[in-house]
């Protein structure tokens, strides 16, 4: 397995492909509101990422129609926007990537349409939260399953799951590279993580059984029981110091 350690000027194409991507989550986000279709939201993404001068690099990737995964309610990640029209309650998870010059940023965000219940805004803010428990283990000298470990931990301390089947992943110039970033595992296993590494590290609960299984359409993944699932990620870099997250924008 050979990890890609970014150049400074790597890291520099990095950031601005994630400043794009960040903003391409953000102005999903803003786009949440009952009665928009999520076949709107994805055009919106499209229409920022290009604007920007980047690629949507979901867009076609193994055959993916959108440019960006839009999952609604028990829909965990892979969701294909469409003439879907979201409603007051739903919590809907927007998954987006962007390329620029050949380096991609990759994040998500799960997030409320109107008014949801208490236990829905409970299971959000436990997903994203769970990926900074994990951040504080993004640190050279320490291993990656240090990161899963906290997640996990902050998780299940909650009462939640971690999906299994799907993990974070190294990212640059190809949107998953190695190493695998599962949200689960005992600490001091793993690759060490040393500074340049760039990682997509991305937490998906569920507030039922960790349980999951794939539609009929070959991409969209949902939780067996029917149950909520939420989703938290950004691309970070490992540095000297504190982890630099690439993708994160100042209201999510």
């Amino acid at each position: 397995m050979m990890i890609s350690i970014k150049s400074p000027r790597e890291i520099c194409l990095m950031r601005e492909a994630g400043r794009i991507t960040a903003g391409a989550r953000t102005t999903a986000r803003q786009m949440i509101r009952p009665g928009v279709t999520t076949e709107e939201i994805d055009r919106a993404v499209y229409k920022y990422i290009t604007g920007c001068g980047a690629k949507p690099t979901f867009l076609h990737y193994n055959g993916f129609p959108g440019s960006a995964c839009v999952s609604v309610n028990d829909e965990l990640i892979h969701g294909i926007p469409g003439k879907r029209r979201l409603k007051e309650g739903d919590i809907v998870s927007v998954d987006v990537g962007a390329t620029y010059q050949g380096y991609v940023g990759d994040c998500a965000g799960t997030f409320a349409v109107g008014k949801i219940d208490e236990s829905a805004e409970q299971l959000i803010a436990v997903t994203r939260q769970s990926f900074f428990e994990g951040l504080r283990f993004a640190r050279s000298g320490y291993r990656i399953s240090d990161i899963s470990s906290a997640i996990q931990d902050y998780i299940e301390s909650h009462g939640y799951s971690v999906v299994r089947e799907y993990v974070g992943h190294g990212v640059g110039e190809k949107l998953h590279e190695p190493p695998e970033v599962p949200n689960f595992g005992r600490p001091g296993h793993g690759p060490r993580l040393v500074p340049g590494m760039t990682l997509a590290i991305e937490p998906m609960v569920n507030m039922g059984s960790a349980a999951v299984r794939v539609l009929d359409n070959d991409w969209t993944v949902v939780t067996q029981d029917g149950n909520l699932s939420a989703h938290y990620e950004n691309t970070i870099l490992i540095t000297d110091g504190e982890p630099e997250i690439l993708t994160m924008a100042d209201d999510i």
